[in-house]
């Protein structure tokens, strides 16, 4: 059986305590459940989730969300936050 190679997003997560481990991966699973077309990838050096290839010429500092293990944002928030940014994108100019 041949070993998937670890993406961005599996090495960042791999360098977590495990709780920081479990909040981030939360949000993968329901960044994956929502937008099946995001990809992981890395912007400004950190993991990010890159949809239709538009992160480039973005201020994401101001989409920054931060968050802790002790304080999760709660899922339908970031579901909602999800599907809105997926609308911006997917939205004729």
């Amino acid at each position: 059986m041949l070993a998937t190679p670890m993406s961005v997003m599996d090495d960042y997560l791999d360098g977590l305590a495990p709780e920081q481990d479990a909040a981030l991966a939360r949000v993968r699973e329901i960044v994956a459940e929502l937008v099946r077309d995001a990809e992981e990838g890395k912007s400004y050096g950190m993991p990010a989730f890159i949809y239709a290839g538009r992160l480039d010429g973005f201020d994401l500092a101001k989409g920054t969300i931060r968050f802790t293990p002790d304080h999760l944002v709660p899922q339908a928030v970031l579901a909602d936050i999800i599907r809105h940014r997926e609308r911006e994108i997917t939205a004729p100019s």
